[in-house]
C-alpha cells in the first residue's frame, strides 16, 4: 500500500487555477488507474487499511472470539477435525460412517463451498475433481438425508462475520443481542446460549445437526494423536472436559478463522504490488466502489453484517436438489429467525473472495455466473416474486452500469479477488488415515485414494 500511496503522490503535479481546480498532470494511464482506485476507497470514508487482511498466522490482527482466542494448537487441531471423515460416527446409515466431514460442504476446490447447489452430508456419495458431482445416495430415502434448504454459504473469511448463516440465527452477540426469546431448546439455535460468536456457535451446533460424534471413548480419539492435539489445545480445562463437541467446535472456529483470501491479487495490491492487477481489473475495482457496491460489501472480507432483501430466489427441489418446503422460514431469511415481518426476505451480505470456484449464486443457487448475478443487480428487477416489492432494500435499485464496466467488475470479482493457493489450508492426512473430505467409495474413486 505504501509504494502504490508514494506512487501516487510522486507522480502528481499540480498547478493553481483562477477557480482553485487541481488538475492532474501525469500521463501514465496506469498511475492514473492508481490514483482513481485510491479516489473511490476514500470517497466511502473508509481506506486502503480497512481492506487489507492479516496473514493467516498473524492471530493477534484476525477477528476472535473473546472466549475463544485463536492459538496455533487449536487451528491445527481444527483444521483436522474440519477434514476428519472418522467424525461421522452418528450417520442415519451404517454404510456412511465415516464417509463426510465438515469439509465435505466446505472444502477448498469449492473456495470453501459446496461446488453443487445444496450441500450434501450424511447419505451424499462422490465428489468428481471440485465437488462438483457430489451425489445423494440413491439407496437412502431423501428424508434421511443431510442437506440444508438453502445453499451453502462459503467458510472463506468468516472471521469477519460476527453471526453465521444466511439468516445470522448462529451467534449470541452483535445483532442477536434481543433475540434470545427465538433461542429455542433443542433446536440447533439454542447453542447460542453458550454465549460465543457466530463462528464458534455454528460449529459447536453444525457437530450435531450434521451428525458427528464424539468421545474419548471413540477409537479415533483415544487410540491417535487426537488425545494429545486436544490436550495441548485445551491444556488449561480439566480432562473430563477436553473431549467433547464444545472444545472440537472452538478449535474448528479457530481453524475458520484462518481462512483468509490474503494471496489474491486485491490483497496483493493493496499491499503495495501495483502490478497485481491488470488495467481491466483496476477499472473493475473502480466501478465497484463508484457504483455502491461497498454500501454492502466492505472491509477485508468485501462482506457486512447487514441483512437485505434484494429478491433472489429461494432453492427449490429439482435435480439434486431435495426436501425443500414452500413454507420453510429459512425462506424468510433474517425474518424467519428473528419472528420480525419487516425483516422478512433479507438475506446477510455475503462475502466475495474466490466466488468462481463454484458457479451457483444467491442463498437459492438460483445464478450460475458472476456476471448475472451484477446484471442482476444492475437492472434490480426481482427474481422471487413471493417478496414484496415492500420488503426490498431501498439499495436495490438500477445502477446504470455500462456493459463495459459490468465485463470490468466482472474481471475484478472472478480474478482480483481469487486467492489460488487455498490448498494451504488444507492438511496432508489425517490421524484416522481415512480420505477426506469424503470417505465413501465413490469419492474414494474420485479422489485417487484408493
Amino acid at each position: 500500500m505504501r509504494n502504490i500511496v508514494a506512487l501516487a503522490i510522486l507522480s502528481i503535479f499540480i498547478i493553481a487555477c483562477g477557480n482553485d481546480e487541481l488538475i492532474l498532470m501525469n500521463e501514465d494511464p496506469t498511475v492514473q488507474l492508481d490514483q482513481q482506485i485510491m479516489a473511490a476507497i476514500n470517497s466511502t470514508g473508509d481506506s486502503v487499511e480497512d481492506y487489507i487482511m492479516p496473514d493467516s498466522d498473524e492471530y493477534n490482527k484476525i477477528p476472535q472470539d473473546p472466549k475463544n482466542h485463536i492459538t496455533r494448537s487449536k487451528v491445527e487441531l481444527g483444521k483436522l477435525l474440519f477434514h476428519e471423515t472418522a467424525l461421522a460416527s452418528e450417520s442415519n446409515f451404517m454404510q456412511s460412517m465415516g464417509t463426510y466431514s465438515c469439509a465435505s460442504c466446505h472444502h477448498a476446490e469449492g473456495g470453501f463451498q459446496a461446488n453443487v447447489p445444496q450441500g450434501i452430508g450424511d447419505g451424499g456419495i462422490g465428489f468428481g475433481y471440485t465437488g462438483e458431482a457430489r451425489l445423494i445416495d440413491p439407496r437412502y430415502e431423501h428424508s434421511d438425508i443431510d442437506v440444508q434448504p438453502i445453499r451453502t454459504p462459503a467458510a472463506l473469511n468468516t472471521a469477519y462475520q460476527k453471526l453465521m448463516l444466511w439468516n445470522g440465527q448462529f451467534g449470541a452477540t452483535s445483532l442477536n443481542t434481543g433475540t434470545e426469546s427465538q433461542w429455542t431448546p433443542g433446536t440447533p439455535i439454542a447453542t447460542n446460549r453458550f454465549g460465543f460468536e457466530g463462528v464458534e456457535t455454528q460449529a459447536i451446533a453444525g457437530l450435531a445437526v450434521h451428525r458427528f460424534g464424539l468421545s474419548i471413548d471413540e477409537e479415533f480419539i483415544s487410540n491417535t494423536e487426537y488425545k494429545d492435539l486436544f490436550d495441548i489445545a485445551f491444556l488449561h480445562l480439566e480432562e473430563e472436559n477436553r473431549y467433547n463437541s464444545i472444545t472440537a467446535g472452538l478449535a474448528i472456529a479457530a481453524y475458520e478463522r484462518t481462512l483468509l483470501a490474503n494471496k489474491s491479487p486485491w490483497q496483493e495490491y493493496l499491499k503495495g504490488n501495483s502490478a497485481a492487477l491488470t488495467d481491466d481489473q483496476k477499472h473493475g475495482a473502480i466501478a465497484f466502489f463508484n457504483n455502491g457496491c461497498a454500501n454492502c460489501h466492505n472491509g477485508p472480507a468485501l462482506s457486512s453484517m447487514e441483512f437485505h432483501a434484494i429478491g433472489m430466489g429461494d432453492l427449490v427441489n429439482g435435480s439434486n436438489v431435495i426436501n425443500v418446503k414452500d413454507d420453510m422460514p429459512v425462506h424468510k431469511g433474517r425474518g424467519g429467525f428473528t419472528g420480525n415481518p419487516d425483516e422478512d426476505y433479507q438475506f446477510k451480505v455475503p462475502q466475495l473472495y474466490n466466488l468462481k470456484d463454484s458457479p451457483f449464486y444467491g442463498h437459492g443457487s438460483t445464478f450460475h455466473s458472476i456476471e448475472e448475478v451484477l446484471k442482476y443487480k444492475n437492472e434490480a428487477v426481482k427474481q422471487n416474486q413471493n417478496v414484496p416489492d415492500a420488503q426490498l432494500s431501498n439499495l436495490f435499485r438500477p445502477k446504470g452500469m455500462s456493459e463495459t464496466e459490468i465485463k470490468q467488475l466482472t474481471d475484478f470479482i472472478e480474478n482480483a479477488l481469487y486467492d489460488s493457493e487455498l490448498s494451504r489450508y488444507v492438511p496432508t492426512s489425517l490421524p484416522s488415515g481415512n480420505c477426506f473430505p469424503n470417505n465413501d467409495a465413490l469419492s474414494r474413486v474420485d479422489l485417487d485414494c484408493i
